[in-house]
């Protein structure tokens, strides 16, 4: 196994975020029980229109106001859900959703995420009714059917990893000191739920993580598979739900590929993050979670974003 390249931490957890359904508010957490599809619990839950296809803040962004509570207990390893466990939806204007964690019967078909296509679980007609009544439009709430499906990232950057309905890869990881830094040029600074990362780290040099190639997190090594680039969603207030045109205009400046990455081909892409995969999920044994405070080791990394895989 690689050797840490420094005997110290370069930098530890400081904030954890779940985002139990794709595009509605996320959860901070102190410990969160890990998977080679992500956290537990994320992007696990899906809101598709009457032709299955996923619903986002990019068309729909309203969903940034839909609260969304798991019981606490549902961050503790091996906790498994009982008949009277719930996840609560709040949205304004409408009633509490209590949507039972026990598996559902029904199967849908065709729902669809990007290029990915296949079954998932229907949670409902209260779930589909409330979210018609909040969107103003058909919905289904679906869970991803770990059971039958399979939703592989870009065998490319990480062939043999998967993903339930999360964008790209199974965890993204940002620094505070890269926030730090864009907040700063920023007219006014915004919060980290712009760019909904499962992983905030602090003790590192702003943008640091754009050059991590293999981390240990805790015991568990992640592998820095490809600097995640940013759509219209961080344009987006959390807390409002209406679109700006920052940060992504002054990311354009500084974070785009034709200043990050001048010799590789250009695709006109802004990047803020680094996406990571579980290298070593046939670990044995328990504890296997992550939590705020966890160090973290960089055991590989390139010397400028240009060589990183984007």
């Amino acid at each position: 196994m690689a050797q840490a390249l420094s005997s110290k931490p370069t930098a530890r957890i400081s904030s954890i975020f779940i985002y139990p359904i794709k595009s509605c508010r996320g959860i901070s957490v102190s410990q969160a029980p890990i998977t080679p599809t992500g956290c537990r619990w994320d992007r696990q839950w899906l809101v598709v229109n009457n032709k299955g296809r996923a619903y986002t803040q990019r068309v729909e962004p309203k969903l940034a106001l839909v609260e969304v509570e798991l019981p606490n207990e549902a961050f503790s390893e091996g906790w498994e859900p009982t008949n009277s466990s719930y996840m609560v939806l709040k949205a304004p204007g409408m009633n509490v959703l209590k949507v039972s964690l026990s598996k559902p019967r029904r199967t849908t078909e065709g729902v669809s995420v990007w290029e990915w296509s296949g079954s998932a679980l229907d949670e409902g007609d209260e779930a589909s009714q409330w979210f018609l009544n909040y969107l103003g439009k058909p919905s289904r709430l679906v869970r991803f059917n770990t059971a039958s499906e399979t939703r592989p990232v870009e065998p490319g950057y990480a062939p043999g990893h998967s993903v339930m309905f999360s964008d790209m890869y199974p965890y993204m990881l940002l620094s505070q000191g890269s926030m730090d830094a864009l907040n700063k040029l920023l007219r006014e600074p915004i919060p980290v739920n712009r760019f909904r990362p499962n992983i905030l780290v602090d003790g590192c040099e702003s943008f640091a993580e754009d050059l991590w190639t293999e981390i240990k997190i805790n015991k568990f090594i992640f592998q820095g598979v490809k600097l995640c680039s940013r759509c219209k969603v961080p344009t987006i207030n959390q807390e409002s739900g209406i679109a700006g045109s920052e940060p992504n205009e002054t990311l354009k400046k500084f974070r785009s590929d034709n200043v990050l990455r001048p010799t590789q081909k250009q695709r006109g892409k802004i990047y803020f993050g680094q996406n990571l995969v579980w290298k070593d999920p046939l670990t044995e044994g328990k504890g296997k979670i992550i939590k705020v405070g966890d160090p973290i080791y960089v055991l590989r990394k390139v010397s400028s974003a240009d060589e990183a895989a984007a």
